[in-house]
């Protein structure tokens, strides 16, 4: 297809698309503002109802009630005019007294127990009737036979006196009565006057609610039906009563009032009557009945009790003058879809002449040939590409010599890298994100044993357990953007065999700079790592001969003592006691000297246990305190709460705590203040800073604090803090020196918690 047809077509979509959301909005807007104006309407109608729903019922309660007093009034006259024992009254009695009252007939009830049974009337179908089964009813009977109020919400309530709602009878199914029922102790028998209640019924069909409803049907075709759900009753009407196998319903528990409920659909009407009584709003639904399309809305009203109207609505009433306005839409856009074709067509030809000699000039280019000229020269678009094109076709002229040196230098440069790669005695292998591999050099397959063939496309699995972990938290860190240099560990070869490498790891990335690989370098320092242990071993040799011959030394001297008063007793024959007690304090000196040196040669296996801290620096600093306060020396503790507690040996902590505060106290000749700061700072570890106000320790001296023999006091021997950081180190902490030459020290001693 030519771009002048593309060009033609694609306007004319473009047009057709617009017109046909034009339409659909159109179409949509008009279809919710008639369902707007229809939920108005029905909105109207259920308002309108209500008010004659309630306009009615207020009327039918009152000529109810008017039926009622005059059944009352009925009541009391036959009181007086009937003898007060049932037995002394005839049926013949009552038809001739019903007829002088003005009602239809008079029954008398007595009640047998808990049953309640008509022994007389001047109806004969009432005479042995039983109210056992007449649900309120027969509550009413019983509260009225006990002469209490009477509970029962319908009906009217005087004192004696209760008049049912107006319903069939029960003596006689096609006869609406109402009944009054009188009873205060004067007699051993209830009156029951009632009356023909039909036009209490007709009410409603002339000028009630359900003409009124039937009327609204009438003159508006789109209604099909409403109805008027009474909530009280919906969904449970009862059967209170039968006539000869035929039951008889209430009037009053009608779960529908008025109106018809021919567009039935139970459950999801159920569901809808349910939330418009809970919300308290109108709920509008679109269904299908009885294989007709309508519209259900349903409405609460609230009056002396709450009813849910549902107006039926023809979905049809809308659809189609909607569905006539959206086929008019259709036609009128598909006129224009195709004017606006034939004319784009023809816009498009005249301005497609210039694009045709830039496409001949592109088509030279194309073939190599850069000299094509192109002609136009308007001022328009098509005049600055034609320029633009020809700048194009000496400038790719150009290029194209520049191209062709860049390919040369290119070739030569990768064909160095590879030589590079592949020359270089460092084992190099790239793997994905996955973790296979997706090249190697051949340094790799003689330093790990795998050929090319065999480790492409697979995962490296070469490294050892223990060092998995580390190497996961390696491949976060790469892909995190990171790289590892110089990492020393260990990996296995094809065989199996152990090596030690240098490893560094760096990311690939992309031209848009995401990782898309990882690149490894491996350099095999086996070699180096032997070396390093020999030099390691020559070292601990060296160490244990200044170990060595610093106590021989420092034997030697008292030994020399022990010598010449041996010589001096063979001399004299004996020696005073101050001799002795000389030589027993140089033989003491030698075996503190020997014993502390074994401490530190071979630690006693010790039983590790919890320690509270707190509490054995606490004692510590009551044994000492009587010597720091001989070298008017003040100490202090400072702990954080709740310290949690350590795992170690009591004896020999207590020995470097004691060692530690000792030196502070000695520091201080003059007096001054010994702090001790116990804190909980990093995770799983306690920290102790035994801090004194002395004159501190020299730089040099502190860098060779814990060697062997090394000390500045008078009488001693350099072994302790030797032996301290010994202890400190079996306990898995740290012990540190901080000082400033006349400014104090802090000794700071770490511990792990128990974990």
């Amino acid at each position: 297809m030519s771009i002048k047809a593309k060009l033609s077509f694609s306007i004319s979509i473009i047009v057709a698309v617009i017109l046909a959301l034009s339409t659909s909005l159109y179409y949509y807007s008009t279809k919710s503002e008639t369902e707007a104006n229809l939920e108005t309407q029905l909105n109207n109608i259920a308002k309108q109802i209500s008010i004659t729903v309630e306009a009615s019922e207020n009327a039918l309660q009152y000529m109810e009630d008017t039926l009622g007093d005059k059944l009352r009034i009925a009541s009391l006259a036959a009181k007086e005019q009937l003898d007060p024992d049932i037995n002394n009254i005839t049926n013949e009695q009552l038809i001739s007294l019903s007829a002088k009252l003005g009602v239809d007939h008079i029954t008398l009830w007595q009640r047998f127990g808990d049953d309640v049974v008509a022994v007389r009337s001047s109806d004969p179908n009432e005479v042995n009737m039983s109210s056992k089964t007449w649900d309120y009813w027969h509550v009413a009977f019983l509260q009225l036979f006990d002469k209490q109020e009477v509970s029962i919400e319908q009906g009217q309530k005087l004192k004696h006196f209760w008049s049912g709602p107006f319903n069939f009878s029960t003596s006689d199914p096609s006869k609406v009565r109402k009944w009054g029922y009188y009873y205060d102790g004067s007699t051993n028998y209830m009156i029951n006057p009632y009356v023909n209640a039909q036009v209490l019924m007709d009410f409603n069909y002339t000028i009630g609610t359900d003409a009124i409803v039937n009327k609204i049907i009438a003159d508006q075709s789109d209604i099909l039906e409403i109805t008027g759900f009474d909530l009280e009753f919906y969904g449970k009407a009862k059967i209170i009563k039968y006539k000869k196998g035929v039951p008889v319903y209430n009037l009053d528990v009608r779960e529908i009032p008025f109106g018809d409920y021919n567009y039935q659909d139970p459950v999801n009407d159920r569901e809808n009557i349910q939330e418009a009584n809970e919300t308290g709003k109108a709920i509008t639904v679109k269904r299908n009945v009885n294989g007709i399309p309508v519209i259900k809305n349903f409405i609460p009203i609230k009056m002396n009790k709450t009813y849910v109207f549902s107006v039926v609505f023809d979905q049809k009433a809308i659809q189609e003058p909607v569905n006539r306005l959206l086929v008019m839409q259709i036609i009128i856009s598909l006129g224009l879809v195709l004017i606006t074709m034939v004319a784009s067509y023809f816009i498009a030809g005249f301005m497609m002449r210039g694009l045709n000699q830039i496409m001949r000039k592109v088509n030279a280019i194309a073939v190599g040939n850069f000299g094509e000229v192109i002609t136009i020269r308007s001022d328009d678009e098509f005049g600055l590409l034609a320029s633009r094109v020809d700048t194009m076709g000496n400038n790719l002229n150009h290029y194209t010599a520049e191209l062709k040196a860049a390919a040369e230098e290119l070739q030569s440069t990768k064909q160095y890298l590879e030589s590079f790669v592949n020359h270089t005695s460092d084992a190099i292998h790239v793997t994905d994100l996955i973790g296979h591999v997706i090249q190697v050099n051949v340094a790799f397959e003689s330093m790990y044993g795998w050929s090319q063939e065999e480790a492409l496309g697979k995962p490296l699995d070469n490294v050892p357990p223990d060092y998995v972990s580390s190497h996961h938290e390696l491949e976060v860190t790469v892909l995190r953007g990171g790289s590892v240099t110089d990492f020393e560990t260990v990996r296995y070869t094809k065989s199996g065999q152990l090596i030690d490498l240098s490893i560094t790891i760096s990311p690939i990335h992309s031209e848009s700079g995401e990782i898309i690989a990882i690149a490894t370098i491996s350099r095999n320092i086996t070699s180096r790592k032997q070396t390093e242990e020999i030099i390691r071993r020559s070292e601990k040799l060296s160490v244990v001969g200044q170990i060595a011959a610093g106590v021989a030394h420092e034997v030697r001297n008292p030994l020399t003592t022990l010598r010449g008063f041996v010589q001096l007793h063979q001399q004299v024959g004996s020696l005073s006691p101050a001799h002795l007690e000389v030589m027993l304090g140089e033989l003491d000196q030698i075996n503190m000297i020997v014993s502390e040196f074994l401490v530190f040669a071979k630690p006693q296996a010790s039983r590790y246990q919890s320690i509270d801290i707190i509490n054995l620096v606490s004692n510590i600093m009551m044994l000492l305190d009587s010597e720091a306060k001989m070298s008017n020396v003040q100490l202090t503790l400072l702990a954080d709460s709740d310290l949690p507690s350590v795992t170690g040996e009591a004896n020999q902590l207590k020995q470097v705590f004691v060692n530690v505060m000792k030196n502070g106290i000695e520091a201080m000749p003059s007096g001054g203040v010994l702090s001790v700061k116990i804190e909980h700072l990093s995770k799983g570890f306690i920290t102790l800073q035994f801090i004194d106000q002395g004159g501190g320790i020299a730089a040099d001296d502190l860098a060779r604090l814990g060697e062997p023999f090394f000390t500045r006091k008078e009488n001693g021997n350099g072994l302790g803090l030797m032996v301290s950081q010994q202890i400190i180190s079996a306990h898995k902490g740290a012990i540190v020196f901080r000082s400033e030459f006349g400014k104090g020290t802090c000794v700071e001693v770490s511990l792990p918690v128990d974990s």
